[in-house]
């Protein structure tokens, strides 16, 4: 009888296998002996097959992109839906050529089990092993494979034992221990929907049984709180000046009233109410559902951030990992170099910090002191972005363990993510420090220029909400201290924008402040009073632009609600102050520090 769950539950279920080995056959069979095909399509592609003067081929039903056919090899990673009484399937069809092995790492992605199919004539093939590497570096567990073509071996029990033995021990090196081995011909549907008593040898469940006797995950709401913030919604109509965090929740559930924490910024509130679109307000919502949160209090959280349940399992916070990576760029990934990488709803640059292993997934040997990683290979590496990301390990919540790195716009690696990884050091501070040594400077001395100016250097940054004064006054103190005849400069981040494209998210927004920092250690060398204002930055901001500065000194002046988490501002100001007042207070606060001499202003 179909079960409540059967009734809502679709499995997912990927088919893998070397190009050429029957995945497509095997599927295209299942449809068509368990009559979940459209009425009329089998009739369809034989007519189609007749008129082309070509042989009619399972694989047809699938393969309905033009190109496709006329290739004989599945480029996309196609979806198919059946039912059984125990439930509904999606059957994603995965590419087994080498060239699309980017695609059947996106299809793996989505799925809960697994079938690999291995060509009995041929064996085990290269992308036999690296499938079996995949989808295991992907979490998938439940793995069964299909012996596919026992037709072009007359049925051989001997080879399809061989084949068994062989794969059995490859997977056994990776940690995966497959459920079964089928021995099947998706052409003459041997196995596949029914029994044939040319394989009367075979004890084992056809293709069909085995996908029925899968076992469904556990229910993602049983798992601790995740809620990737895609995006925040401001109103300002009518009095309404609601924060709305929206996104689609992961994992777990959450309930009006939850303390929660926004994670890497460390901020936190409670739920004051759940929303969702067309509908009216919740008490609480669950994985897969798509809401907006409202908060008691307005904090600012940005776009990325892992919004969790205070009273749950938090997870990692780091900017450096350990990963399982695999490279499908064209390019090699190298060491320094700036790549992206997308991390649930967040995007950060990145960069290859280390190389600890490199192994060739289908011989399973592996290379020591390997300098990068090149297309097809499978890496143990460690990875670095600019500032802390919020992630779990794969091992504990798939879905938010896994990531993605972009290179010239295109999926170039996808990984799991192992371990955090705690080091003191930093690509940033070995950079500062490679800076700081080979730093030249002038041959005037900086108590020299004190001397001449009548002042010290100063890189003065104003912080705040959008809208709450600190640009007025930042222009105000420039204004001040230019008519004291200081060397006082004002500079808007947008001004080292050049180049970039501003709208390309966080990443960029990191290459910016990075940009700024080392304006500001030039400006401050060079003896002048540096001034800008900045929205929105956290305490990872600020420690970038702190270590960018170095050896000099950098004074934050925050206006409003002091909104950080650990740094503790030099002085903060109401919103909307008094240009004038609060210029003096800063002003008093530069002489206290002995940039601005007594009897200079």
């Amino acid at each position: 009888m179909t079960t409540t769950i059967a009734q809502n539950y679709r499995m997912n279920v990927v088919m893998a296998g070397h190009v050429d080995h029957g995945k497509s056959t095997v599927i295209g069979r299942l449809l068509a002996d368990t009559n979940s095909l459209p009425e009329g399509k089998l009739e369809q592609v034989r007519l189609m097959c007749e008129r082309n003067a070509r042989p009619f081929e399972y694989a047809f039903l699938l393969d309905a992109l033009k190109d496709e056919r006329s290739q004989g090899i599945t480029i996309d990673t196609a979806r198919c839906f059946f039912k059984t009484d125990r439930r509904h399937y999606i059957l994603i069809d995965a590419p087994g050529h080498i060239e699309f092995l980017k695609n059947m790492i996106t299809g793996a992605a989505r799925a809960e089990a697994g079938l690999i199919v291995i060509d009995a004539h041929e064996g085990i093939q290269e992308n036999s092993k690296r499938h079996g590497y995949m989808v295991s570096m992907l979490g998938l567990r439940q793995i069964a494979v299909v012996v596919n073509k026992m037709d072009l071996i007359d049925y051989d029990q001997e080879r399809f034992e061989a084949i068994q033995r062989n794969f059995t021990e490859f997977l056994a090196k990776i940690g995966v221990h497959p459920l079964g081995f089928i021995p099947a011909s998706g052409s003459q549907g041997t196995n596949i929907a029914a029994r044939d008593e040319r394989t009367d040898w075979y004890k084992g469940p056809t293709v069909l049984e085995q996908i029925d006797a899968f076992v469904e995950e556990g229910a993602p709401t049983e798992l601790p709180f995740r809620l990737p913030v895609q995006d925040i919604y401001k109103f300002t109509e009518e009095d309404d000046s609601r924060r709305i965090v929206a996104g689609t929740i992961t994992t777990g559930q959450i309930h009006v009233g939850d303390d929660v924490v926004f994670l890497p910024s460390h901020k936190g509130s409670q739920v004051k109410s759940i929303e969702s679109f067309n509908t009216n307000t919740r008490a609480d919502a669950q994985a897969g559902e798509a809401v907006g949160v409202t908060l008691t209090t307005q904090i600012y959280a940005r776009r990325g951030e892992l919004m969790v349940r205070a009273d749950e399992p938090a997870p990692q916070v780091s900017r450096r990992f350990k990963v399982n990576l695999f490279w499908m760029g064209t390019a090699p990934m190298v060491k320094n170099k700036a790549y992206k990488v997308k991390l649930g709803a967040s995007r950060s640059t990145i960069q290859l910090v280390d190389i600890l292993n490199v192994l060739d997934a289908s011989e399973l040997s592996s290379v020591s002191n390997k300098q990068q990683v090149d297309r097809h290979d499978v890496a143990e590496c460690v990875l670095e972005c600019p500032k802390p990301l919020a992630f779990d390990l794969n091992e504990s919540i798939e879905a938010t363990g896994r990531l993605v790195i972009i290179d010239n716009y295109e999926i170039a690696g996808a990984g799991i993510l192992l371990e955090t990884i705690e080091d003191d050091q930093s690509m940033l501070k070995d950079h500062i420090r490679d800076r700081e040594m080979e730093w030249k400077g002038s041959s005037i001395r900086a108590d020299e220029r004190t001397a001449v100016y009548n002042h010290g250097a100063k890189f003065v940054l104003i912080t705040g909400d959008d809208g709450v004064g600190k640009e007025i006054l930042a222009h105000a103190l420039e204004r001040k201290l230019f008519y004291a005849n200081f060397k006082a400069y004002y500079l808007e981040l947008g001004d080292v924008m050049s180049g970039l494209d501003a709208d390309i998210g966080d990443e960029s927004r990191d290459e910016h402040l990075r940009r700024l920092g080392e304006l500001a250690r030039i400006l401050t060398d060079s003896g002048q009073i540096f001034i800008t204002s900045l929205s929105h930055v956290d305490d990872y901001d600020l420690e970038m632009l702190e270590l960018l500065n170095k050896p000099n000194e950098i004074v934050v002046v925050h206006v409003g609600d002091n909104s950080f988490n650990t740094y503790a501002p030099s002085m903060v100001l109401p919103e909307s102050p008094d240009p004038d007042e609060w210029v003096k207070k800063i002003c008093d606060m530069l002489r206290e520090k002995k940039v601005i001499l007594q009897y200079s202003i």
